[in-house]
This record gives structure tokens, C-alpha cells and sequence, in this order.
């Protein structure tokens, strides 16, 4: 298998399971994430949750799409990553509130949630660095 075979197979294809696996977990296992919906956004906090996790289940399939299949002149899947980075960000308050939230429960609980932060740092280091080698590939 060539370097562009094996880029177009692997490269972006970990965050797909992972946002697989977090998406249906929204729909499977809704109130935990209900509980981490900040109250200043309106409406009922399922509709959150499920929104969330519909937008990650729609990233996942484009971070699945061929390397050959284009929108706008770049990879769908590279949309995808742009996408992750997106709606990381937007979910990054989530985080925050959890963290401030959960700071006065028994321990572990602040831990875990405290933990979260840090690693939505390194979701936007991956994103970063699928793009990179996304644009690289795209470019062979």
C-alpha cells in the first residue's frame, strides 16, 4: 500500500470511532449530558444533547468519506475535521460548567471533570494536526 493509500485509509478515521462511540452515547445515555448543559442556553437540555450528539455522528461520517470525494475544492473529509474543531469549541462550555459544577462533589467526581478540560485542549491539537495532514495528502 502506497503513503497516499494508507493516509486515505487511516488519517482521521481514530476521531471517527471516537466520535461514533460519544455520539450514540448522547442518545443511549442522554441525562449525564443533560446535567452538563450550561442553563444560559434556551430550551430544554435534551434538545442539547441530542443535537450534540447528532453533530457528532454527522462529523463521523465525514471523517470517513474517501480523500477523492471533494466539496468546494478539498477533501469532504477535511470538512469534517474543521467541523470536529467546531464543535469542540462549542461544547467547550459544557466542560467549563461541568468542571465548576461537579468542584464540590465527592472525590473523584471533580477530578473527572476537571480532567476534561485539558483534553479538550488535545481534541483541538488533533483536529489540528488531521488538517495538516489532510491538506498534505489532498495536495499529492
Amino acid at each position: 500500500m502506497s503513503d497516499t493509500q494508507s493516509v486515505n485509509q487511516k488519517v482521521g478515521r481514530g476521531m471517527g470511532l471516537m466520535l461514533i462511540g460519544t455520539g450514540l452515547t448522547h442518545f443511549i445515555f442522554p441525562k449525564p449530558f443533560d446535567t452538563i448543559v450550561p442553563p444560559f442556553l434556551p430550551g430544554d437540555p435534551r434538545f442539547w444533547t441530542y443535537l450534540s450528539g447528532l453533530a457528532e455522528l454527522v462529523i463521523a461520517a465525514l471523517l470517513f468519506v474517501s480523500l477523492d470525494k471533494k466539496f468546494a475544492g478539498k477533501p469532504i473529509r477535511l470538512w469534517g475535521v474543521y467541523a470536529a474543531f467546531a464543535l469542540f469549541i462549542a461544547v467547550f462550555p459544557a466542560n467549563i460548567y461541568m468542571a465548576m459544577e461537579w468542584s464540590s462533589r465527592e472525590f473523584p467526581a471533580p477530578l473527572f471533570a476537571f480532567a476534561r478540560l485539558p483534553i479538550q485542549l488535545g481534541l483541538f491539537y488533533w483536529c489540528w494536526a488531521l488538517a495538516k495532514e489532510l491538506n498534505r495528502a489532498a495536495k499529492k
